[in-house]
């Protein structure tokens, strides 16, 4: 064409070209339209996302296999120990006698419901009560176990302790109460007692720790002697002592643990408020007029809880190893109440009644070992220079 020809003035466009097409394997950050003019970033230019210190300590966590089957195989542990009242009972879940309906575990009906004699709950391991259920029309739904902690069987023929069975699970204690659940719930009671004590210890471990630490000078110093003098004391023998003076009781023990059991929390709390006051961030609030207890709160105890949180899975062992020794001594919770320690008690006692001493042990070690595994982990997941 000329260049007098009018049309030959108008620019031209350029050709559009189609959105290339990626592949279905492609990558995802590849797998988006390419528009005209734009240049394709390849794979490690594209932006990573930020993760907070959490999801990176959970991450590491994740990567320790000991520590995270611990954690999995502990938390089944509890929850098995939190239903232990539909695991091992000695009142049926639901019952069904002449078309009416019944919740014995939630209220156990007198025995003239059914067709007895006495005003009293229902003896549920009685041959009368067991036949007025087996006739035609009437059931019950037992759980696994047909025994709670204290449940006697006087109708029992057998000489106590008693072997394992396929009525007794693991056997019978010297007093005829069934092995597998003083097992299941001492286990329960004594997880109970390590977390309400790791909790409370904690709490007065942080607080000691932080106003020490914060504060510093004549406060520390007067404060770190009072905790060196205490720390001094035979915990053991005054436990003992004090025990024996006051009734024994699950709520006076948290106490009297709890008052010894602070002091190594304290001085980690300690040490990581001296290191954090004097940086920038903390000057920084002083300068905007921040009250010490909002600077305490708010901006040094979040980045003080490394040694917090590493502390717990040991103070917990510590916690039940403690009672479990009190209660070997019979110093610990009341006979009524079921414990791990008594049950090793009475196979010391009884040395030929091996299904009293070995499974108490195996349970024992075994959480203990998941702690420190558990405890470990977490150490290692909180230690910012591990990757």
């Amino acid at each position: 064409m000329s260049s007098l020809d009018p049309i030959s003035d108008v620019p031209q466009e350029a050709p559009h070209k189609a959105p290339q097409e990626v592949p279905q394997d492609a990558p995802a950050a590849a797998a988006e339209v390419v528009h005209p003019g734009a240049t394709v970033p390849g794979p490690r230019a594209v932006a990573q996302v930020s993760l907070s210190p959490a999801a990176r300590a959970w991450l590491r966590f994740r990567r320790n296999r000991l520590g995270y089957l611990s954690l999995r195989l502990l938390g089944v542990l509890i929850f098995l120990s939190a239903a232990a009242p539909l695991i091992s009972n000695e009142h049926p879940l639901l019952a069904r006698y002449d078309g009416k309906l019944y919740a014995p575990i939630l209220h156990n009906p007198p025995e003239l419901e059914f067709g007895g004699d006495f005003r009293t709950p229902t003896n549920w391991l009685d041959p009368f009560v067991r036949d007025q259920f087996a006739k035609p029309g009437n059931w019950t739904l037992f759980a696994l176990n047909h025994y709670s902690s204290n449940t006697i069987n006087f109708h029992s023929k057998i000489a106590h302790p008693a072997p394992p069975s396929s009525e007794n699970w693991l056997g019978t204690d010297d007093r005829g109460r069934d092995v597998f659940a003083r097992l299941l719930y001492g286990f329960a009671l004594g997880i109970a007692f390590a977390a309400c004590l790791t909790i409370l210890a904690t709490l007065v471990g942080i607080v000691v720790g932080a106003i020490q630490g914060f504060f510093g000078g004549w406060v520390d110093l007067g404060m770190q002697r009072f905790t060196e003098v205490w720390n001094a004391l035979p915990t053991l023998y005054l436990l003992i002592i004090l025990v024996a003076i006051f009734s024994p009781s699950i709520l006076a023990l948290i106490l009297l643990f709890a008052l010894f059991g602070w002091m190594a929390l304290a001085d980690y709390v300690r040490a990581e408020f001296l290191r954090n006051r004097g940086l920038e961030f903390v000057r920084g609030a002083r300068a905007m007029g921040c009250s010490n207890f909002k600077i305490i709160w708010r901006h040094i105890l979040p980045n003080s809880l490394t040694p917090v949180i590493t502390f717990l899975p040991f103070r917990m062992s510590e916690g039940l190893l403690a009672l479990t020794a009190l209660d070997f001594l019979g110093l610990g919770v009341p006979p009524s109440f079921p414990s791990l320690g008594d049950l090793m008690r009475q196979g010391k006692d009884n040395l030929d009644a091996w299904w009293l001493s070995i499974p108490t042990m195996i349970v024992v070690v075994t959480t203990l070992l998941l702690l420190n595994f558990l405890g470990d982990a977490m150490r290692d997941a909180y230690d910012t220079r591990k990757s």
